[in-house]
């Protein structure tokens, strides 16, 4: 048995600048950035407690928005999710890499909002 839920909007961004990707994104949906920001890769922004968390995140592929989805159990939600069409496409640190039979990538990560224990799918 594992749990697992929508998670976030990843705004993959291919650009030298993140600073300025994260400051447009940040005002496109007037979600304050995070003073936390490691600006290297990724950029946080504050997105209200009731609504998926939103990062911008520089890329080496073509710019495009992925999505997220928190699992207790990386490994068995992947299985899962292969289980309706999707395939592994690479392991990054404590993440997979996915893709749906439709053909988008997202990546299934491990918990980190903190409404996770009260609103995840149960799995069996």
């Amino acid at each position: 048995m594992h749990r697992s839920r929508f998670a976030g909007l990843i705004i993959d961004c291919q650009t030298d600048n993140l600073n300025a990707a994260a400051d447009f994104w940040s005002a496109a949906p007037g979600y304050p950035r995070k003073e936390t920001d490691n600006v290297q890769l990724y950029a946080f922004l504050s997105a209200p407690d009731n609504e998926p968390y939103v990062e911008v995140q520089k890329v080496a592929h073509a710019s495009r928005v992925h999505i997220d989805i928190e699992a207790d159990d990386i490994d068995a939600e992947a299985a899962r999710l292969e289980t309706h069409g999707a395939r592994r496409i690479e392991r990054i640190k404590d993440w997979w890499v996915m893709e749906a039979p439709t053909g988008q990538r997202f990546c299934v990560v491990p918990p980190v909002s903190k409404h996770f224990d009260a609103t995840a799918n149960q799995w069996d």
